[in-house]
This record gives structure tokens, sequence and C-alpha cells, in this order.
């Protein structure tokens, strides 16, 4: 798989660097931003190693990433500080979406792109 050359993980590092920083704009409590702050960072992460090195495992876990945001609002207990909130809801889907994405496209590309060689 190509470098730098998957969409879904630069829109990765958007949602994972606007979850860094929403707690700027952002009504907020000291646990939701912590929570904020650390998810956001390591999906950033998670983003810049996957366009480094697509294909390394990347995928899979930017998948899990998405299902931790959606689920620390409970967890967390800051489900009533409803901006917050639905900020984590929305950057979690769009988390989970794009790993979701970015698998089946690990998987497309380890069978070669659906295409059959010919000789």
């Amino acid at each position: 798989m190509k470098r730098w050359a998957h969409p879904q993980d630069f829109i990765a590092l958007a949602v994972g660097v606007y979850a860094v920083l929403s707690p700027i704009w952002t009504t907020t409590e000291n646990k939701a931003t912590t929570t904020m702050i650390v998810l956001g960072i390591v999906t950033a992460g998670l983003a810049v190693l996957s366009l480094a090195r697509p294909g390394l495992l990347a995928e899979g876990l930017m998948a899990l990433m998405g299902v931790l945001f959606i689920v620390s609002p409970w967890v967390m207990s800051f489900s009533d500080t409803h901006p917050i909130a639905w900020t984590a809801w929305i950057v979690g889907g769009l988390t989970f979406l794009v790993g979701v994405s970015d698998i089946s496209v690990a998987k497309l590309s380890h069978r070669g792109g659906g295409l059959a060689a010919s000789h």
C-alpha cells in the first residue's frame, strides 16, 4: 500500500486534532477535557502511523478509538455535559467509520486490489 495516499487517514488526523482542541470552544468539565485530549492525541498519532506505514495494524485500532470516543461520555460520566458529549459521539462515529473504511481498503489491497493477474 502506498504511503501518505489514504484520504480517510487524513480525515482521522483532522478529527483527532479537532478532539484535542475542542475543549477550547466547547462547554466541558475536567474529566471530559482530559478524555478528549488523550483520545484525540492517540487518534491523531494512529492516523499519522497509518499514513506513514499503511497496513501496520493501525486500521483496526482506529475503529477501536471510535468506539472509545462513543462510550467515553458514559464511562467518564460527562454525558450530562451535552456539548462535549455530542462532540465525543460525533468524533467517535467519524473515527469508527474511518477505521472500518481503512480495514476495507487494507483487505482489498492485500488481495491485490481484487484484480486477477493475467499471464
